[in-house]
């Protein structure tokens, strides 16, 4: 369908907006329905949990407090931090284990 929208009269043009209007109105709504729905079905699905880690034994422990250890994973606790920058190795807090 095609409009000359300069030839058209005040009144013609008011009931095309009418028009426009309703039909904008109606597929607003259902696609908001779509939305919605796809919405409800996806906050109902259980959420994918994360795979389990296997626990990791401590590697390091302070030798100022033995009840502080470290796997050697993740940020440096303050104590290795400490101890590093006081000049010693890493090696020197090694947890001893037998074979």
């Amino acid at each position: 369908m095609q409009y000359h929208l300069r030839e058209m009269s005040p009144e013609e043009l008011w009931n095309l907006h009418e028009k426009i209007a309703g039909e904008l109105t109606r597929k607003l709504t259902f696609e908001r329905a779509k939305l919605d729905e796809r919405l409800r079905k996806l906050s109902s699905e259980p959420l994918s949990e994360r795979r389990p880690y296997p626990k990791v034994l401590a590697k390091y422990r302070n030798p100022r407090n033995p009840k502080e250890t470290w796997a050697g994973r993740g940020k440096q606790p303050r104590w290795v931090a400490a101890q590093l920058c006081s000049g010693k190795k890493l090696d020197q807090f090694l947890i001893r284990r037998s074979s």
